[in-house]
Protein backbone atom coordinates (compact mmCIF):
# COMPACT_ATOMS: atom_id res chain seq x y z
CA UNK A 1 0.00 0.00 0.00
CA UNK A 2 1.23 3.60 -1.27
CA UNK A 3 2.19 5.75 2.25
CA UNK A 4 -0.49 8.21 0.03
CA UNK A 5 -3.09 5.34 0.19
CA UNK A 6 -2.18 4.63 3.51
CA UNK A 7 -2.90 8.38 5.16
CA UNK A 8 -6.51 8.51 3.05
CA UNK A 9 -7.40 5.04 5.41
CA UNK A 10 -6.07 6.62 8.42
CA UNK A 11 -7.83 9.21 8.19
CA UNK A 12 -10.99 7.69 7.04
CA UNK A 13 -10.68 5.59 10.27
CA UNK A 14 -9.80 8.55 12.61
CA UNK A 15 -12.78 10.65 11.22
CA UNK A 16 -15.26 8.36 13.92
CA UNK A 17 -12.99 9.14 16.45
CA UNK A 18 -13.06 13.37 15.65
CA UNK A 19 -16.83 12.96 15.17
CA UNK A 20 -17.24 11.62 18.79
CA UNK A 21 -18.24 14.36 21.36
CA UNK A 22 -15.31 13.02 23.44
CA UNK A 23 -12.85 14.35 20.71
CA UNK A 24 -13.31 17.94 21.47
CA UNK A 25 -12.17 17.82 24.88
CA UNK A 26 -8.77 15.79 23.86
CA UNK A 27 -7.66 19.37 21.99
CA UNK A 28 -8.27 21.50 24.85
CA UNK A 29 -4.98 23.49 25.71
CA UNK A 30 -4.05 26.52 27.85
CA UNK A 31 -5.58 29.78 26.28
CA UNK A 32 -3.14 32.06 24.71
CA UNK A 33 -2.99 35.47 26.24
CA UNK A 34 -2.82 37.69 22.97
CA UNK A 35 -1.31 37.00 19.31
CA UNK A 36 2.43 37.38 18.74
CA UNK A 37 2.30 38.25 15.52
CA UNK A 38 -0.62 38.82 12.87
CA UNK A 39 0.93 37.69 9.54
CA UNK A 40 0.43 40.01 6.62
CA UNK A 41 -2.47 39.81 4.13
CA UNK A 42 -1.98 42.07 1.88
CA UNK A 43 -4.52 40.71 -0.49
CA UNK A 44 -7.62 42.63 -1.63
CA UNK A 45 -11.27 41.80 -0.93
CA UNK A 46 -14.68 43.13 -3.14
CA UNK A 47 -16.67 45.55 -1.41
CA UNK A 48 -19.31 44.76 -3.96
CA UNK A 49 -18.69 40.77 -2.01
CA UNK A 50 -18.80 42.23 1.07
CA UNK A 51 -21.88 44.81 0.85
CA UNK A 52 -24.00 41.11 -0.02
CA UNK A 53 -22.32 39.51 3.02
CA UNK A 54 -23.41 42.41 5.11
CA UNK A 55 -27.46 41.58 3.52
CA UNK A 56 -26.87 38.31 3.93
CA UNK A 57 -25.57 36.97 0.66
CA UNK A 58 -23.34 34.47 0.06
CA UNK A 59 -21.64 33.60 -3.51
CA UNK A 60 -19.05 31.49 -3.82
CA UNK A 61 -18.47 29.72 -7.50
CA UNK A 62 -21.41 30.40 -9.04
CA UNK A 63 -23.81 29.33 -5.95
CA UNK A 64 -25.61 31.96 -3.81
CA UNK A 65 -27.14 31.49 -0.44
CA UNK A 66 -29.78 34.29 0.77
CA UNK A 67 -31.02 35.02 4.05
CA UNK A 68 -27.92 34.67 5.92
CA UNK A 69 -26.12 31.53 7.45
CA UNK A 70 -26.34 31.20 10.58
CA UNK A 71 -26.84 26.98 10.15
CA UNK A 72 -23.35 27.19 8.38
CA UNK A 73 -24.54 24.25 6.34
CA UNK A 74 -26.85 25.53 3.82
CA UNK A 75 -28.81 22.21 1.96
CA UNK A 76 -28.00 21.62 -1.86
CA UNK A 77 -24.84 23.14 -1.79
CA UNK A 78 -21.89 21.56 -3.11
CA UNK A 79 -18.61 20.69 -0.78
CA UNK A 80 -16.79 22.34 -2.64
CA UNK A 81 -18.94 26.06 -1.99
CA UNK A 82 -19.22 24.54 1.85
CA UNK A 83 -15.04 24.96 1.73
CA UNK A 84 -15.09 28.22 0.64
CA UNK A 85 -17.75 29.76 3.30
CA UNK A 86 -16.08 27.75 5.68
CA UNK A 87 -12.21 28.91 4.71
CA UNK A 88 -12.92 32.53 5.91
CA UNK A 89 -11.57 34.06 2.26
CA UNK A 90 -14.31 36.45 2.60
CA UNK A 91 -13.26 38.13 5.43
CA UNK A 92 -11.24 40.25 2.98
CA UNK A 93 -14.67 41.10 1.76
CA UNK A 94 -16.06 42.82 4.74
CA UNK A 95 -12.57 44.70 5.46
CA UNK A 96 -12.66 45.89 1.55
CA UNK A 97 -16.29 47.28 2.74
CA UNK A 98 -14.66 48.69 5.86
CA UNK A 99 -16.83 50.17 8.22
CA UNK A 100 -18.68 49.39 11.43
CA UNK A 101 -21.43 47.56 9.88
CA UNK A 102 -19.03 45.53 7.64
CA UNK A 103 -16.54 45.01 11.56
CA UNK A 104 -20.17 43.58 13.25
CA UNK A 105 -21.02 41.77 10.33
CA UNK A 106 -17.37 39.80 10.50
CA UNK A 107 -17.11 39.85 14.39
CA UNK A 108 -20.62 37.68 14.55
CA UNK A 109 -20.43 35.70 12.19
CA UNK A 110 -17.05 34.41 13.44
CA UNK A 111 -18.30 34.65 16.66
CA UNK A 112 -21.47 32.41 15.57
CA UNK A 113 -18.62 29.85 14.03
CA UNK A 114 -17.31 29.36 17.24
CA UNK A 115 -20.79 28.95 18.95
CA UNK A 116 -22.35 26.53 16.27
CA UNK A 117 -19.04 24.41 14.71
CA UNK A 118 -16.61 24.09 17.65
CA UNK A 119 -17.14 20.40 16.98
CA UNK A 120 -15.19 18.42 14.13
CA UNK A 121 -17.29 18.38 11.07
CA UNK A 122 -16.07 16.85 7.92
CA UNK A 123 -16.03 19.78 5.36
CA UNK A 124 -15.52 22.67 8.25
CA UNK A 125 -12.50 20.69 9.82
CA UNK A 126 -10.57 19.15 6.60
CA UNK A 127 -7.07 20.14 6.60
CA UNK A 128 -7.09 22.76 3.69
CA UNK A 129 -10.54 24.34 4.91
CA UNK A 130 -8.71 24.31 8.18
CA UNK A 131 -5.69 26.07 7.02
CA UNK A 132 -7.70 28.55 5.20
CA UNK A 133 -9.63 29.75 8.19
CA UNK A 134 -6.61 29.99 10.31
CA UNK A 135 -4.57 31.93 8.19
CA UNK A 136 -7.80 34.14 7.21
CA UNK A 137 -8.65 34.69 11.13
CA UNK A 138 -5.37 35.58 12.13
CA UNK A 139 -4.72 37.63 9.10
CA UNK A 140 -7.76 39.76 9.89
CA UNK A 141 -7.66 39.61 13.22
CA UNK A 142 -6.62 43.49 13.65
CA UNK A 143 -10.05 44.36 11.39
CA UNK A 144 -12.66 42.10 13.86
CA UNK A 145 -11.16 40.93 16.65
CA UNK A 146 -8.88 43.50 18.25
CA UNK A 147 -11.33 45.78 19.53
CA UNK A 148 -13.74 42.99 20.75
CA UNK A 149 -14.59 42.38 24.35
CA UNK A 150 -12.11 39.79 26.60
CA UNK A 151 -14.28 37.19 26.38
CA UNK A 152 -14.73 37.32 22.94
CA UNK A 153 -11.30 37.54 22.39
CA UNK A 154 -10.80 34.34 25.05
CA UNK A 155 -13.28 32.52 22.77
CA UNK A 156 -11.18 32.74 19.51
CA UNK A 157 -7.72 32.38 20.52
CA UNK A 158 -9.08 29.27 22.54
CA UNK A 159 -10.65 28.44 19.21
CA UNK A 160 -7.60 29.28 16.93
CA UNK A 161 -5.22 26.80 19.74
CA UNK A 162 -7.96 24.11 19.23
CA UNK A 163 -8.27 24.19 15.59
CA UNK A 164 -4.12 23.94 15.42
CA UNK A 165 -3.70 21.17 17.07
CA UNK A 166 -6.23 19.22 15.23
CA UNK A 167 -4.61 20.62 11.97
CA UNK A 168 -1.08 19.51 13.35
CA UNK A 169 -2.24 16.27 14.89
CA UNK A 170 -4.25 15.13 11.42
CA UNK A 171 -1.23 16.53 8.65
CA UNK A 172 -0.13 14.98 6.00
CA UNK A 173 -3.36 13.23 6.18
CA UNK A 174 -6.73 14.17 4.79
CA UNK A 175 -5.36 16.51 1.79
CA UNK A 176 -3.13 16.38 -1.23
CA UNK A 177 -2.25 18.55 -3.64
CA UNK A 178 -2.61 22.29 -3.77
CA UNK A 179 -4.50 21.38 -0.10
CA UNK A 180 -1.98 20.42 1.83
CA UNK A 181 0.59 23.51 0.71
CA UNK A 182 -2.40 25.46 2.04
CA UNK A 183 -3.23 23.56 4.94
CA UNK A 184 0.99 23.91 5.72
CA UNK A 185 0.70 28.09 5.26
CA UNK A 186 -2.06 27.72 8.08
CA UNK A 187 -0.26 25.41 10.63
CA UNK A 188 2.86 27.86 9.72
CA UNK A 189 1.24 31.05 10.75
CA UNK A 190 -0.39 29.57 13.70
CA UNK A 191 2.80 28.78 15.13
CA UNK A 192 4.36 31.89 14.37
CA UNK A 193 1.16 33.89 15.78
CA UNK A 194 0.69 31.68 19.13
CA UNK A 195 3.23 31.54 21.87
CA UNK A 196 5.21 28.60 22.90
CA UNK A 197 4.10 26.51 19.08
CA UNK A 198 7.34 26.54 17.43
CA UNK A 199 6.96 22.89 16.75
CA UNK A 200 3.72 24.29 14.40
CA UNK A 201 6.73 25.85 12.92
CA UNK A 202 8.80 23.15 12.02
CA UNK A 203 5.99 20.86 11.43
CA UNK A 204 4.38 22.90 8.90
CA UNK A 205 7.97 23.61 6.99
CA UNK A 206 8.86 19.50 6.68
CA UNK A 207 5.39 19.60 5.04
CA UNK A 208 5.55 22.00 2.61
CA UNK A 209 9.08 21.45 1.80
CA UNK A 210 7.73 17.48 1.25
CA UNK A 211 5.08 18.97 -0.88
CA UNK A 212 7.07 21.18 -2.97
CA UNK A 213 9.41 18.62 -3.88
CA UNK A 214 5.99 15.95 -5.05
CA UNK A 215 4.26 18.65 -6.40
CA UNK A 216 6.43 21.37 -8.16
CA UNK A 217 8.15 20.09 -11.56
CA UNK A 218 11.55 20.96 -12.74
CA UNK A 219 10.74 23.56 -14.98
CA UNK A 220 8.18 25.15 -11.97
CA UNK A 221 4.67 23.71 -13.51
CA UNK A 222 2.61 22.43 -10.78
CA UNK A 223 1.87 18.76 -11.08
CA UNK A 224 -2.11 19.51 -11.80
CA UNK A 225 -1.29 21.55 -14.57
CA UNK A 226 -3.96 24.20 -13.85
CA UNK A 227 -3.30 27.56 -14.51
CA UNK A 228 -5.41 28.33 -11.87
CA UNK A 229 -4.07 25.88 -9.15
CA UNK A 230 -0.43 27.29 -10.11
CA UNK A 231 -1.66 30.76 -8.80
CA UNK A 232 -2.90 29.34 -5.86
CA UNK A 233 0.73 27.61 -5.03
CA UNK A 234 2.52 30.61 -5.70
CA UNK A 235 0.39 32.55 -3.53
CA UNK A 236 0.53 30.11 -0.19
CA UNK A 237 3.79 30.42 -1.02
CA UNK A 238 4.46 34.03 -0.91
CA UNK A 239 2.26 34.17 2.22
CA UNK A 240 4.34 31.92 3.67
CA UNK A 241 7.39 33.78 3.22
CA UNK A 242 5.67 37.17 4.40
CA UNK A 243 4.90 35.56 7.90
CA UNK A 244 8.14 34.30 8.49
CA UNK A 245 9.68 37.64 7.36
CA UNK A 246 7.43 39.13 9.70
CA UNK A 247 8.39 37.01 12.35
CA UNK A 248 11.98 37.56 11.78
CA UNK A 249 12.30 33.99 11.12
CA UNK A 250 14.65 32.35 8.20
CA UNK A 251 13.33 32.02 5.04
CA UNK A 252 14.42 28.32 4.52
CA UNK A 253 16.18 27.84 0.78
CA UNK A 254 13.46 25.23 -0.43
CA UNK A 255 11.15 28.13 -0.31
CA UNK A 256 12.95 30.71 -1.68
CA UNK A 257 13.71 28.43 -4.72
CA UNK A 258 10.48 27.16 -5.30
CA UNK A 259 8.64 30.80 -5.99
CA UNK A 260 11.35 32.08 -7.99
CA UNK A 261 10.19 28.26 -10.45
CA UNK A 262 6.43 28.96 -10.08
CA UNK A 263 6.40 32.54 -10.93
CA UNK A 264 8.05 32.07 -14.40
CA UNK A 265 5.76 29.71 -15.34
CA UNK A 266 2.76 31.19 -14.09
CA UNK A 267 3.35 34.48 -16.31
CA UNK A 268 3.78 31.32 -19.41
CA UNK A 269 0.51 30.41 -19.42
CA UNK A 270 -0.73 34.12 -19.47
CA UNK A 271 -2.45 35.98 -22.43
CA UNK A 272 -1.48 39.14 -22.81
CA UNK A 273 -5.02 40.30 -21.37
CA UNK A 274 -3.38 39.37 -17.99
CA UNK A 275 -5.79 36.18 -17.74
CA UNK A 276 -4.56 32.83 -17.94
CA UNK A 277 -4.85 30.24 -20.32
CA UNK A 278 -7.67 28.05 -19.90
CA UNK A 279 -6.29 24.34 -19.71
CA UNK A 280 -6.78 21.37 -17.00
CA UNK A 281 -9.81 23.07 -14.83
CA UNK A 282 -8.79 26.89 -14.97
CA UNK A 283 -10.09 29.97 -15.43
CA UNK A 284 -9.21 33.56 -16.36
CA UNK A 285 -8.52 35.08 -13.06
CA UNK A 286 -8.23 38.68 -12.84
CA UNK A 287 -5.43 40.19 -14.18
CA UNK A 288 -4.80 42.87 -12.02
CA UNK A 289 -4.27 40.64 -9.09
CA UNK A 290 -2.34 38.29 -10.96
CA UNK A 291 0.31 41.27 -11.30
CA UNK A 292 -0.17 41.79 -7.67
CA UNK A 293 0.50 38.42 -6.67
CA UNK A 294 4.06 38.52 -9.19
CA UNK A 295 4.96 41.34 -8.20
CA UNK A 296 5.20 40.26 -4.20
CA UNK A 297 6.68 37.26 -5.43
CA UNK A 298 9.03 39.19 -6.91
CA UNK A 299 10.96 36.87 -8.87
CA UNK A 300 12.39 38.25 -11.99
CA UNK A 301 12.50 34.95 -13.93
CA UNK A 302 10.77 35.56 -17.62
CA UNK A 303 7.89 33.39 -19.10
CA UNK A 304 9.08 30.16 -20.48
CA UNK A 305 8.96 29.32 -23.72
CA UNK A 306 8.63 25.57 -23.17
CA UNK A 307 8.23 23.90 -20.25
CA UNK A 308 8.76 19.84 -20.99
CA UNK A 309 8.03 18.68 -17.63
CA UNK A 310 4.72 20.16 -17.40
CA UNK A 311 3.92 19.80 -21.10
CA UNK A 312 3.35 23.16 -22.71
CA UNK A 313 4.68 25.48 -25.47
CA UNK A 314 4.63 28.87 -25.82
CA UNK A 315 4.85 31.03 -29.01
CA UNK A 316 5.31 34.93 -29.12
CA UNK A 317 5.23 36.26 -32.04
CA UNK A 318 4.56 40.50 -32.61
CA UNK A 319 1.55 40.76 -30.77
CA UNK A 320 0.11 36.62 -31.07
CA UNK A 321 0.06 34.47 -28.13
CA UNK A 322 -0.16 30.99 -29.01
CA UNK A 323 -0.25 28.36 -26.44
CA UNK A 324 -0.01 24.49 -26.36
CA UNK A 325 -1.00 21.80 -24.20
CA UNK A 326 1.64 19.36 -24.78
CA UNK A 327 1.41 17.11 -21.67
CA UNK A 328 -0.92 14.20 -20.60
CA UNK A 329 -3.35 14.21 -17.72
CA UNK A 330 -1.79 14.21 -14.23
CA UNK A 331 -1.23 11.50 -12.09
CA UNK A 332 -2.67 10.00 -8.89
CA UNK A 333 -5.04 12.21 -7.54
CA UNK A 334 -5.10 15.17 -10.05
CA UNK A 335 -6.11 12.69 -12.59
CA UNK A 336 -9.66 13.05 -10.70
CA UNK A 337 -9.72 16.47 -12.14
CA UNK A 338 -7.74 16.79 -15.09
CA UNK A 339 -8.72 16.93 -18.78
CA UNK A 340 -8.44 15.64 -22.19
CA UNK A 341 -6.66 18.17 -23.51
CA UNK A 342 -3.77 16.89 -25.47
CA UNK A 343 -2.21 19.41 -28.26
CA UNK A 344 -5.19 21.62 -27.30
CA UNK A 345 -4.18 25.46 -28.12
CA UNK A 346 -5.37 29.11 -27.57
CA UNK A 347 -4.32 31.73 -29.45
CA UNK A 348 -4.92 35.67 -28.94
CA UNK A 349 -3.78 38.49 -30.37
CA UNK A 350 -2.84 41.88 -28.69
CA UNK A 351 -5.24 41.82 -25.71
CA UNK A 352 -7.75 40.03 -27.44
CA UNK A 353 -8.80 36.22 -27.08
CA UNK A 354 -9.45 34.45 -30.34
CA UNK A 355 -9.26 31.08 -29.84
CA UNK A 356 -10.02 29.37 -26.28
CA UNK A 357 -10.44 26.33 -24.64
CA UNK A 358 -13.92 25.65 -23.06
CA UNK A 359 -12.92 26.26 -19.90
CA UNK A 360 -14.49 24.86 -16.15
CA UNK A 361 -16.56 26.02 -13.50
CA UNK A 362 -15.06 24.95 -9.41
CA UNK A 363 -17.01 22.60 -8.14
CA UNK A 364 -19.39 21.79 -11.08
CA UNK A 365 -21.41 18.65 -10.44
CA UNK A 366 -21.82 15.67 -12.84
CA UNK A 367 -22.48 15.83 -15.74
CA UNK A 368 -20.94 19.20 -16.40
CA UNK A 369 -17.15 18.13 -14.86
CA UNK A 370 -17.32 15.06 -17.41
CA UNK A 371 -18.34 17.65 -20.51
CA UNK A 372 -16.21 20.52 -19.34
CA UNK A 373 -12.98 17.64 -19.52
CA UNK A 374 -13.54 16.10 -22.56
CA UNK A 375 -11.46 16.42 -25.41
CA UNK A 376 -14.69 17.88 -27.86
CA UNK A 377 -14.38 21.18 -25.21
CA UNK A 378 -10.84 21.61 -26.37
CA UNK A 379 -9.08 23.09 -29.69
CA UNK A 380 -7.88 20.33 -31.22
CA UNK A 381 -8.79 17.04 -32.82
CA UNK A 382 -11.17 14.32 -31.82
CA UNK A 383 -12.06 10.92 -32.80
CA UNK A 384 -15.13 9.47 -33.32
CA UNK A 385 -16.27 11.71 -30.32
CA UNK A 386 -13.88 9.99 -28.05
CA UNK A 387 -11.54 11.26 -25.56
CA UNK A 388 -8.16 11.20 -26.10
CA UNK A 389 -7.16 10.32 -22.55
CA UNK A 390 -10.13 8.52 -20.30
CA UNK A 391 -11.82 11.07 -18.21
CA UNK A 392 -12.13 9.23 -14.73
CA UNK A 393 -14.42 10.44 -11.78
CA UNK A 394 -12.09 9.10 -9.01
CA UNK A 395 -8.19 8.83 -9.54
CA UNK A 396 -8.01 5.98 -10.96
CA UNK A 397 -5.38 5.72 -13.82
CA UNK A 398 -7.20 5.17 -17.10
CA UNK A 399 -5.99 5.42 -20.77
CA UNK A 400 -3.63 8.27 -21.53
CA UNK A 401 -1.02 8.92 -23.89
CA UNK A 402 2.12 6.89 -23.63
CA UNK A 403 4.31 9.14 -25.85
CA UNK A 404 4.03 13.30 -26.78
CA UNK A 405 6.58 13.89 -29.26
CA UNK A 406 7.48 18.11 -29.06
CA UNK A 407 10.08 19.75 -31.92
CA UNK A 408 10.23 23.36 -32.14
CA UNK A 409 12.40 25.49 -34.69
CA UNK A 410 12.96 29.41 -34.36
CA UNK A 411 14.50 30.86 -36.85
CA UNK A 412 14.45 34.94 -37.25
CA UNK A 413 11.47 35.22 -35.53
CA UNK A 414 9.14 32.68 -36.87
CA UNK A 415 8.63 29.54 -34.97
CA UNK A 416 7.75 25.99 -36.37
CA UNK A 417 5.83 23.75 -33.50
CA UNK A 418 5.38 20.01 -34.73
CA UNK A 419 4.03 17.74 -31.70
CA UNK A 420 1.97 14.11 -31.85
CA UNK A 421 0.38 12.08 -29.21
CA UNK A 422 -0.76 8.09 -29.19
CA UNK A 423 -3.61 8.60 -27.09
CA UNK A 424 -5.65 7.10 -29.36
CA UNK A 425 -3.79 4.17 -30.33
CA UNK A 426 -4.95 1.47 -28.22
CA UNK A 427 -8.58 2.46 -29.33
CA UNK A 428 -7.85 2.83 -33.52
CA UNK A 429 -4.43 2.57 -34.00
CA UNK A 430 -3.90 6.42 -34.83
CA UNK A 431 -1.56 9.29 -33.79
CA UNK A 432 -2.77 12.78 -33.91
CA UNK A 433 0.10 15.00 -35.22
CA UNK A 434 -0.45 19.27 -35.06
CA UNK A 435 1.73 20.88 -36.93
CA UNK A 436 1.74 24.99 -36.22
CA UNK A 437 3.66 27.48 -38.26
CA UNK A 438 3.88 31.43 -37.70
CA UNK A 439 5.58 33.79 -39.03
CA UNK A 440 7.19 36.59 -37.18
CA UNK A 441 4.41 39.28 -37.71
CA UNK A 442 1.94 37.28 -35.81
CA UNK A 443 -0.52 37.59 -38.73
CA UNK A 444 0.08 34.61 -40.52
CA UNK A 445 -0.63 31.35 -38.61
CA UNK A 446 -0.78 28.38 -40.49
CA UNK A 447 -1.47 24.24 -39.16
CA UNK A 448 -2.23 20.89 -40.17
CA UNK A 449 -3.82 18.07 -38.11
CA UNK A 450 -3.48 14.41 -39.18
CA UNK A 451 -4.27 11.53 -38.12
CA UNK A 452 -1.77 8.74 -38.84
CA UNK A 453 -2.22 5.41 -39.16
CA UNK A 454 0.86 3.61 -36.56
CA UNK A 455 -1.46 0.14 -35.78
CA UNK A 456 -4.09 -1.97 -35.32
CA UNK A 457 -6.83 -0.83 -32.61
CA UNK A 458 -9.76 -2.38 -31.02
CA UNK A 459 -12.20 -0.74 -33.53
CA UNK A 460 -11.50 0.90 -37.02
CA UNK A 461 -12.02 4.90 -36.55
CA UNK A 462 -14.89 6.16 -38.33
CA UNK A 463 -14.55 10.24 -38.08
CA UNK A 464 -12.93 12.84 -37.15
CA UNK A 465 -13.73 16.62 -35.95
CA UNK A 466 -11.43 19.17 -35.72
CA UNK A 467 -12.54 22.39 -32.99
CA UNK A 468 -11.55 25.40 -32.57
CA UNK A 469 -13.19 26.96 -29.84
CA UNK A 470 -14.10 30.87 -30.10
CA UNK A 471 -13.99 33.41 -27.29
CA UNK A 472 -17.43 35.13 -26.55
CA UNK A 473 -16.73 38.38 -27.72
CA UNK A 474 -15.90 37.34 -31.19
CA UNK A 475 -18.19 37.59 -34.13
CA UNK A 476 -18.10 34.23 -36.51
CA UNK A 477 -19.63 33.71 -39.93
CA UNK A 478 -18.78 31.64 -42.91
CA UNK A 479 -17.51 33.12 -46.15
CA UNK A 480 -16.38 31.62 -49.59
CA UNK A 481 -19.07 29.35 -50.16
CA UNK A 482 -18.28 27.62 -46.88
CA UNK A 483 -14.85 26.91 -47.03
CA UNK A 484 -13.80 29.71 -44.43
CA UNK A 485 -15.04 31.47 -41.17
CA UNK A 486 -14.61 35.57 -40.62
CA UNK A 487 -14.11 36.38 -37.27
CA UNK A 488 -14.50 39.82 -36.07
CA UNK A 489 -13.11 40.50 -32.16
CA UNK A 490 -14.06 43.44 -30.46
CA UNK A 491 -11.15 45.87 -31.67
CA UNK A 492 -13.21 45.20 -35.39
CA UNK A 493 -9.86 43.64 -36.82
CA UNK A 494 -11.28 41.12 -39.15
CA UNK A 495 -9.58 37.48 -39.16
CA UNK A 496 -10.13 34.62 -41.86
CA UNK A 497 -9.48 31.30 -40.60
CA UNK A 498 -9.49 28.79 -43.67
CA UNK A 499 -8.98 25.19 -43.73
CA UNK A 500 -9.09 22.07 -46.49
CA UNK A 501 -9.80 18.99 -45.83
CA UNK A 502 -13.25 18.82 -43.84
CA UNK A 503 -16.50 20.45 -44.05
CA UNK A 504 -16.25 23.50 -42.15
CA UNK A 505 -19.21 24.76 -40.02
CA UNK A 506 -20.28 26.82 -37.45
CA UNK A 507 -21.64 25.40 -33.87
CA UNK A 508 -22.41 26.56 -30.58
CA UNK A 509 -20.27 26.11 -27.88
CA UNK A 510 -19.96 27.52 -24.20
CA UNK A 511 -17.48 29.22 -22.73
CA UNK A 512 -16.69 28.56 -19.25
CA UNK A 513 -13.29 30.76 -18.49
CA UNK A 514 -14.89 33.75 -16.85
CA UNK A 515 -15.24 34.40 -13.50
CA UNK A 516 -18.23 31.92 -11.93
CA UNK A 517 -20.70 32.86 -15.22
CA UNK A 518 -21.42 30.46 -18.17
CA UNK A 519 -21.36 32.69 -21.64
CA UNK A 520 -22.95 31.13 -25.01
CA UNK A 521 -20.08 31.44 -27.90
CA UNK A 522 -19.33 29.74 -31.02
CA UNK A 523 -17.21 26.77 -32.47
CA UNK A 524 -15.93 26.31 -35.89
CA UNK A 525 -15.89 22.62 -36.78
CA UNK A 526 -13.86 20.85 -39.78
CA UNK A 527 -15.27 16.97 -40.01
CA UNK A 528 -15.05 14.25 -42.06
CA UNK A 529 -14.63 10.50 -42.33
CA UNK A 530 -11.32 8.99 -42.43
CA UNK A 531 -10.04 7.52 -45.78
CA UNK A 532 -7.49 4.94 -46.97
CA UNK A 533 -4.32 5.56 -45.67
CA UNK A 534 -2.00 8.25 -47.73
CA UNK A 535 1.73 7.84 -48.87
CA UNK A 536 2.72 9.36 -45.07
CA UNK A 537 -0.20 6.74 -43.55
CA UNK A 538 -2.45 9.73 -43.02
CA UNK A 539 -6.17 8.89 -43.15
CA UNK A 540 -7.13 12.00 -42.01
CA UNK A 541 -5.58 15.76 -43.07
CA UNK A 542 -6.51 18.90 -42.08
CA UNK A 543 -4.87 21.86 -43.12
CA UNK A 544 -5.80 25.42 -42.00
CA UNK A 545 -4.62 28.72 -41.71
CA UNK A 546 -5.91 32.18 -39.49
CA UNK A 547 -5.22 35.23 -41.37
CA UNK A 548 -5.03 38.93 -40.97
CA UNK A 549 -8.14 40.22 -43.41
CA UNK A 550 -6.27 43.06 -45.02
CA UNK A 551 -7.78 46.75 -44.75
CA UNK A 552 -9.37 48.35 -47.86
CA UNK A 553 -7.69 50.63 -49.43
Amino acid sequence: MSVALLHNWHYSVSKLLYATPVYRYTLISRTPRDLILVPPDAWPGSADCGAAIVNGEFSFIGQTVRGGLRAWRPGGMSEAWLAELHGFDWLRDLRALGGDSARRQARDLVGDWLVRQSNWHEVAWRPDVLGSRLFAWLGQHDFFCASAEDAYRQNYLASLARQAKHLSRVLPRGTDGAGLILAAKGLVAAGLSLPGHDAWIAQGLRLLERACAQQILADGGHISRNPAIQTQVLRHLVDTRSALLAAQREVPAFLMAAIDRTAPFLRMLRHNDGGLALFNGGNEGHGWLIDMLLAQADSRGRPLTSAPHSGFERIVANRTIVLMDTGVPAPGQADASAHASTLAIEISIGRERIIVNCGARPGAREPWTQVQRSTAAHSTMIVDDTNSSDVLATSKAGRRPGNVAIDRNDENGNIWLSASHDGYGPLFGVTHQRRLYIDASGEDIRGEDSMVLEGDGKRPPRGYALRFHLHPSVQASLVQNGSAVLLRPPSGVGWRLVAEGGTVSLAESVYLGGNDEIRRSEQIVVSGVFDPPDGDGAIARVKWALKKVPKKT
